[in-house]
């Protein structure tokens, strides 16, 4: 039996904002919320309801990319200042199945092609594995900032 899915990945239309920031705080709920401060989570929260960062992301200042199967969003990835990952959220069923890899492989070929030449993030202590199987580096200590904890990380392109 086949037991691989099939998605498609491409950057979010912009009636699709909305069901993005819910899925990046869903799966922030159940991953991520566990190890972090009550400040932290509402410092998540009130980023993903920023209005600004809908703006921005209106306005092509913040790249985001989907993952779907039909019409069904299964993980998104937020880009700010065009080489920094901010949000990169898989749906919990679909965790492990490489929608994450796709995501930053699909953004990782469309930076190249803009001359961008290295990529940072500041990985959540959940996806800090993730990031170092694909490539990232740490350039610092796990550290925290307003109740967000996190590891300053780099890939070269």
């Amino acid at each position: 039996m086949d037991s691989r899915i099939y998605y498609e990945v491409r950057p979010l239309y912009k009636n699709e904002w909305e069901d993005a920031m819910q899925l990046a705080w869903d799966t922030f709920l159940i991953f991520e919320a566990p190890d972090y401060s009550v400040k932290g989570v509402h410092n998540f929260k009130s980023f993903v309801r920023d209005p600004l960062l809908k703006k921005m992301f209106t306005y092509g200042e913040y790249i985001a990319i989907g993952a779907f199967i039909d019409k069904r969003m299964i993980g998104i990835l937020g880009v700010r200042n065009t080489n920094h990952v901010s949000l990169l959220f898989v749906d919990q069923e679909y965790h492990r199945k490489g929608v994450a890899k796709s995501l930053i492989r699909r953004y990782f070929r469309d930076a190249k092609k803009e001359g961008i030449t290295y990529v940072t993030v500041n990985s959540s202590p959940y996806a800090v594995g993730f990031y170092h199987k694909i490539g990232f580096t740490n350039v610092k200590d796990e550290m925290e900032k307003d109740g967000i904890r996190f590891t300053p990380m780099r890939i070269e392109l």
